[in-house]
């Protein structure tokens, strides 16, 4: 199994990526989500699910593992393929769809192109459990220092604060923007709680 592809990017679009490694180009499909991550690259990593269907192989790269996590949840259901889940990265941040799945938020769900009512029904049926026990691994997404997120995350959940809850506060938190220090992140984050 492919875990990850490195190598020089020939070619990239916001739908794929050309990689040469050891004179074999690949042609990976991406999210805009990635694509927008390695805009500037003119090589780098990209962890990979390869697809294989009787009549195809595909390869579908992600920025991080969170992606890449999130993608093979979602195609776990049934009624959600490579192109849903890819439209779906495309269309929010990995972590607006963990969200969206753990709170049972049926109408951003709808808002995906190809997903219905029963489908985003099911969605939330089947990943709710999964994405919850899974939220441990969430590398949060944050326009300032990512171990500044992680530190006050872990904070308030040592406070006795459930994970969903510390994590919403402290992402509405680092939104506003700002240079701030983890102390004044778990405070604030607090008074959002």
């Amino acid at each position: 199994m492919i875990v990850f592809i490195e190598g020089e990017i020939v070619r990239k679009t916001p739908a794929n990526v050309w990689m040469q490694v050891g004179g074999i180009g690949y042609d990976i499909h991406i999210s805009l989500n990635t694509y927008e991550q390695i805009q500037d690259w003119s090589k780098g990593k990209l962890f990979i699910y390869h697809h294989i269907t009787e009549q195809t192989q595909s390869l579908y790269g992600f920025y991080d593992e969170a992606e890449r996590e999130l993608f093979l949840h979602l195609i776990s259901v049934s009624g959600i393929g490579t192109s849903t889940a890819r439209v779906a990265l495309s269309g929010m941040k990995t972590n607006e769809i963990r969200q969206a799945i753990v709170n049972g938020n049926e109408g951003v769900i709808k808002s995906i192109k190809g997903i219905g009512p029963k489908t985003a029904q099911r969605l939330i049926l089947e990943l709710k459990d999964k994405l919850l026990k899974s939220s441990e691994n969430i590398e949060l997404e944050s326009s300032g220092d990512n171990n500044l997120s992680q530190d006050a995350l872990t904070a308030l959940v040592s406070l006795g604060i459930s994970r969903n809850v510390a994590y919403k506060a402290v992402q509405k938190v680092l939104s506003s923007g700002g240079q701030k220090q983890v102390e004044e992140v778990i405070k604030l984050a607090l008074k959002q709680i």
